[in-house]
């Protein structure tokens, strides 16, 4: 049995990544391709908060992630290959034909934004999610209790909506939808007809209001009083859900002889990308793990019997099975953080990309190269000198809404707020005020949970921030006041993935016991600094007030 390999494949928000573990978790091989349209800027407008991905970006990052990772590894391995599974964003659905293709990969859509993946950040939808809140509310059946009350923009039945409501050639085109995690198993199945095609508890559960005490999804008069748009959709869809330990199925020949892995490798039901990452970092009751990336998700586990009837207002979700199989998994986080990071770069950079890129003085090979040079060091370098700011000379204050609120209680609404400037604000300074303002936020998360009777006994984060930021993680651990510790793996969402690959092939009964043989442990644990956190309590209380006053004018 250890000679045999598994694959996790995790799609991000720009990239996909393949991970090749064995049975003990030693990871034998990895490879991060990069989505060609997303990185022009193709089908997305920041003006309009519309971020879409073409479905052709997923299949060739996927396809060319997977060869280049088992070019690395020695030969004979691929045919030892046993199972593969998928994380990705959600929701990120998309409208698909009766043959369940996504409109875009039809030639008369290929163009068409609408007739795209609809990214999980993508918030046009905004105005569609409050109607669903308001007949939520006014419907016998609340299809937001397990969902935290609230229903978001960022969700599959705001967004399919939206588009309808857009687009009328895709209106006539459109006959059912599907999250990429679903889509991804079904298309290297063949089980892509949406009647038949498998869906994720994960997915469903958390952002298509499905719950088994309902009978799946909203009902069809709900649906239709919505949006006579949405008719048909139900019965187009789906009843039942799967947790991802269970087999999609195995490779059809031709997705075989493209990846060129043996026709009988599993493929597991997929899920969103933070629930797979916290069941790679080790998650058990009483962890709460951060994902952290450009948004963060923040995941626990709990017991049936420690939760009972219990419903926790203001967070994205609450599923059985959703994260590990027999257990409630509970969802919150926050709508922007790497990505808050990402906006203030783009704010310095502004000269560089604007006017240094026009000069004539230099020549086009130094320019394109000092421009490179200095965005990459942008971020480390403002780390740096923000780290060296004594903390009581830090009186900028920001909240972190830049791209809405995630949890507590979802609003798209909101923006973000910076206060405090005076001439003698310098770049470090409002960097270290917006990473303050991602851990108050985080904070706030923290405290919601612990009112709601949710015992965290400890923080694991995950994610490129931290692995590669020590300045945020250490601000982080003395605002919560708690240690956190750094998963080892850079890749814990494959390597979660490749867990659920290893239970869905059978290799393992179950995901505590492969936890147990494939989960890596940790790199680093950071502690917090109590006078720090006594300086940072009285911060988070003006954030708290400042975030009531921003609220109170939207």
């Amino acid at each position: 049995m250890q000679s045999n390999y598994i694959i996790g494949i995790d799609y991000g928000t720009d990239s996909c990544r393949a991970l090749i573990v064995n049975l003990s978790g030693e990871e034998i091989a990895s490879s991060v391709k990069y989505y060609p349209r997303w990185k022009q800027g193709l089908y997305c407008d920041q003006q309009k908060n519309q971020y879409r991905q073409h479905p052709l970006d997923y299949i060739e990052s996927f396809e060319q992630a997977v060869k280049e990772a088992l070019s690395k590894v020695p030969e004979g391995t691929a045919e030892k290959i046993v199972g593969m599974a998928f994380d990705t964003t959600g929701s990120t659905p998309v409208l698909t034909d009766t043959e369940g293709t996504p409109l875009a990969l039809l030639d008369e859509f290929k163009d068409n934004p609408n007739a795209m993946f609809v990214l999980w950040k993508d918030h046009t939808a905004i105005k569609e999610a409050e109607e669903i809140n308001r007949l939520c509310k006014e419907w016998e059946i609340d299809y937001t209790s397990y969902s935290g009350g609230i229903y978001s923009s960022e969700w599959v039945w705001s967004k399919m909506l939206h588009v309808l409501r857009e687009d009328e050639s895709i209106r006539k085109a459109a006959y059912s939808w599907t999250e990429h995690c679903d889509w991804m198993p079904a298309l290297l199945t063949g089980k892509t007809k949406p009647e038949e095609m498998i869906r994720s508890r994960c997915a469903a559960g958390h952002k298509a209001m499905w719950n088994a005490l309902w009978d799946g999804l909203p009902s069809e008069e709900f649906l239709t009083t919505l949006s006579p748009l949405l008719a048909g959709f139900r019965s187009h869809l789906f009843t039942e859900t799967f947790p991802s330990d269970k087999k999609v199925g195995t490779l059809t020949a031709e997705w075989a002889e493209r990846l060129g892995l043996p026709e009988n490798t599993v493929v597991g039901v997929g899920a969103i990308d933070c629930h797979m990452g916290a069941v790679g970092a080790g998650i058990k009751p009483g962890t709460f793990v951060r994902v952290m990336g450009t948004s963060t998700c923040d995941v626990m586990v709990i017991p049936y019997k420690d939760i009972g009837d219990k419903l926790i207002l203001g967070i994205c979700g609450q599923v059985d099975g959703s994260v590990v199989p027999g257990m409630i998994g509970l969802e919150a986080g926050q709508a922007a953080f790497g990505d808050l990071y990402a906006w203030f770069k783009e704010v310095v950079a502004w000269p560089l990309t604007n006017i240094l890129s026009q000069s004539s003085i230099i020549n086009e090979d130094t320019k394109e190269k000092l421009i490179a040079e200095t965005l990459d060091k942008i971020i480390p370098v403002l780390s740096e000198q923000a780290a060296k700011v004594n903390i009581e000379d830090s009186m900028i204050l920001a909240t972190d809404w830049f791209n809405g609120r995630r949890t507590p209680d979802a609003n798209q609404l909101l923006k973000g707020t910076i206060t405090g400037l005076t001439l003698g604000s310098t770049a470090p300074l409002v960097f270290r005020a917006l990473v303050e303002a991602t851990a108050f936020g985080s904070r706030s998360i923290v405290e919601h949970f612990i009112k709601n009777d949710i015992d965290i006994k400890e923080v694991i984060a995950i994610g490129g921030i931290s692995l590669k930021s020590p300045f945020v993680m250490q601000t982080l651990s003395d605002v919560l006041n708690m240690p956190i510790k750094v998963a080892k793996s850079e890749q814990a969402c494959a390597l979660g993935a490749c867990m659920f690959a290893a239970v869905a092939a059978g290799i393992y009964p179950d995901i505590e016991e492969a936890q147990k043989h494939i989960e890596q442990g940790f790199t680093k644990i950071y502690n917090p600094d109590p006078n720090r956190h006594i300086y940072y309590s009285n911060l988070y209380n003006t954030y708290l007030k400042i975030g009531k006053f921003s609220e109170s004018i939207i």
